[in-house]
C-alpha cells in the first residue's frame, strides 16, 4: 500500500460518509453533541486539500501529516482520537513499507491502542472503541492463519466491527456527552461507533475489490 491507495481510500471514505451522514447525524442528535457528522465531514475535506502533499510522501509520513491535518482542523474530541489513531499507525517500523498484513495488523493495533489512552475508554463503554478493539484483536488472530484467503479476512473483520457497531445500542454510555444519559443512552447506537463501522466496512470493500481487479 502506498501514499495513491491511501489516498484513494480517503476519497472512497469520504464517499460513503456522505451517503450515510443523516443516518450517523441522527444518532449523534439523540445521545451526543449533534456536531460529529459536521466535524467528520472538515476532516475528511481537510485531507483531501492537501492531496498533492501527501502524495509526495511515503506512508509513514503520509500518515503523519494526516494526523496534524485532523488535530488542526477537528473540534471537539474527535479531532485528538482520530488524530491519534494515524499517529500510532505511523510509528510502528514498517509503515513506510505497509506490504503484507501482518505489518497493517501491528499498525492498526497500534493506533487503536493510542486511541484507547487518548480516550480513556474501552470496550462496553458505549464508543468508537466497541469496534476499534474487537477488530484490532480479529485483525491481529486472522493474519497467522494461512488458510485463510485476504478476502475472508476482509470479511470477517467487516462482521466484527457490525457486530461491535450494533453492540452499542444495548449498553448504557460511560464516556463523552452521552453518558449524562445514562440508562436512557440504551436503544441508540453509538455514532462514533457507527462511523468507525463505516470507514472499516469501505476500506475492506476497497481492498476486496483491487483482488477483483488484479
Amino acid at each position: 500500500m502506498n501514499s495513491e491507495m491511501i489516498i484513494q481510500i480517503i476519497k472512497e471514505v469520504q464517499k460513503a460518509y456522505e451517503a450515510n451522514a443523516s443516518e450517523i447525524e441522527k444518532l449523534d442528535q439523540a445521545i451526543g453533541d449533534g456536531d460529529h457528522v459536521i466535524n467528520m465531514r472538515r476532516g475528511l475535506k481537510a485531507i483531501l486539500e492537501i492531496e498533492e502533499e501527501l502524495g509526495s510522501l511515503k506512508p509513514g509520513g503520509a500518515l503523519n501529516k494526516i494526523a496534524m491535518t485532523l488535530l488542526s482542523s477537528i473540534g471537539g474530541a474527535a479531532g485528538p482520537l482520530f488524530a491519534s489513531m494515524f499517529m500510532g499507525m505511523a510509528k510502528v517500523p514498517g509503515s513506510d513499507h505497509m506490504d503484507d498484513s501482518k505489518t497493517v495488523a501491528k499498525m492498526f493495533s497500534s493506533g487503536v491502542e493510542l486511541v484507547k489512552q487518548r480516550g480513556k475508554a474501552d470496550v462496553g463503554d458505549k464508543t468508537m472503541m466497541d469496534v476499534l478493539i474487537p477488530v484490532s484483536t480479529l485483525f491481529n488472530k486472522l493474519v497467522e492463519r494461512s488458510d485463510l484467503s485476504k478476502n475472508e479476512m476482509l470479511r470477517q473483520l467487516m462482521a466484527e466491527a457490525e457486530r461491535g457497531m450494533l453492540s452499542t445500542k444495548d449498553i448504557a454510555a460511560t464516556k463523552g456527552r452521552a453518558s449524562y444519559l445514562g440508562e436512557r443512552a440504551k436503544g441508540h447506537i453509538d455514532p462514533g461507533a457507527k462511523s468507525c463501522q463505516l470507514i472499516i466496512f469501505t476500506i475492506c470493500d476497497y481492498l476486496m475489490n483491487q483482488e477483483k481487479i488484479r
